[in-house]
């Protein structure tokens, strides 16, 4: 691959249904030079052993691969295209260890942070949430504490679960007490019932995060949140987009639904907010592809990286 190229392959001469499968048809970065050359590198993190309940999302990389054919560049509202003003590649996926989650999550720190000392942007597929741990602590590595802007139904600041301290409902409690989210600029958006104990929905207010159920964003309308992100202070920012966040309507092949939820419009128009934040990062994660209908709910993932960033080249002019 000529690095000096970052086009998605033509779809009027290699129909979409054909050739081999990257994200978005775009072209594989396979070492450092290629890298170095991108602005975006979108890498799969195909990796589900910290799941409480239905595994499967270790597929989630490959199914999005194989529907983000269909994604196109060009961003309306935005009126970008993020294959034209930025050069975004596929880096492949992080390497895992399917019986082992802290080795996983260190091989998913050091191929993030490969990615971050070649200057590129990292947007990373899962995998469960448990995977964000290993993104996060990269990040924070490079950039210092980070502004978060979570989307999810549930909070993942629970405890440990069976005696395992680190799980895919962890990251959010980890990340406060490991000191990884500056005060003030912690979002979680989407939350909602039922809990296991009262306590649970307290917990991130606790902590000090601003929180907004799904009761808020259908009573108060994506207004109130987007106002909110729009006055989030300029340091570097983080989003992750755990896809049970929308009602399983919209995304039914997860590990975790929970009925209720935002509808895919609503997040879209939540994540277009974000292109007044610096964000330097990001990640999509839960898919579950054997739970999903004709691959909605894949679809809707690529759906998600798109509007993520076209919101990054919205800020960067692109």
């Amino acid at each position: 691959m000529s690095v000096n190229n970052f086009s998605p392959v033509d779809g009027r001469v290699y129909p979409r249904f054909s050739g081999i499968k990257t994200f978005y048809r775009l072209p594989f970065l396979p070492d450092e030079a290629s890298l170095q050359a991108a602005d975006v590198a979108l890498l799969g993190a195909p990796f589900d052993g910290g799941t409480s309940y239905r595994p499967g999302a270790r597929f989630g990389p490959e199914k999005i691969r194989s529907m983000s054919s269909l994604g196109r560049g060009h961003h309306p509202e935005h009126d970008v295209n993020i294959f034209k003003g930025m050069k975004v590649g596929d880096a492949g996926d992080c390497p895992v260890t399917p019986q082992d989650i802290s080795k996983t999550h260190a091989q998913i720190k050091e191929r993030v942070a490969e990615v971050l000392k070649a200057g590129t942007f990292p947007m990373v597929v899962g995998g469960d949430h448990s995977t964000t741990i290993g993104t996060l602590d990269a990040l924070v590595a490079h950039h210092g504490p980070l502004g978060i802007i979570h989307f999810d139904a549930h909070t993942d600041t629970y405890p440990a679960a069976w005696g395992c301290d680190v799980h895919h409902g962890t990251f959010m409690r980890l990340g406060k007490e490991r000191g990884w989210f500056r005060e003030n600029a912690v979002v979680q958006v989407g939350i909602r019932g039922p809990f296991s104990t009262e306590q649970d929905i307290h917990v991130p207010t606790q902590y000090g995060y601003r929180v907004f159920t799904v009761d808020d964003v259908k009573q108060q309308g994506v207004g109130a949140v987007v106002q909110h992100i729009q006055q989030l202070d300029d340091g570097p920012f983080f989003i992750s987009f755990d896809i049970d966040c929308l009602d399983p309507s919209c995304a039914p092949g997860t590990g975790t639904p929970v009925p209720g939820g935002l509808s895919t419009w609503e997040a879209q128009q939540i994540l277009r907010a974000t292109s007044h934040i610096n964000v330097v990062g990001a990640d999509l994660v839960e898919v579950s592809p054997p739970y999903d209908h004709h691959d909605i709910t894949a679809l809707t993932g690529v759906t998600v990286i798109w509007e993520i960033l076209s919101a990054v080249a919205a800020r960067l002019g692109k």
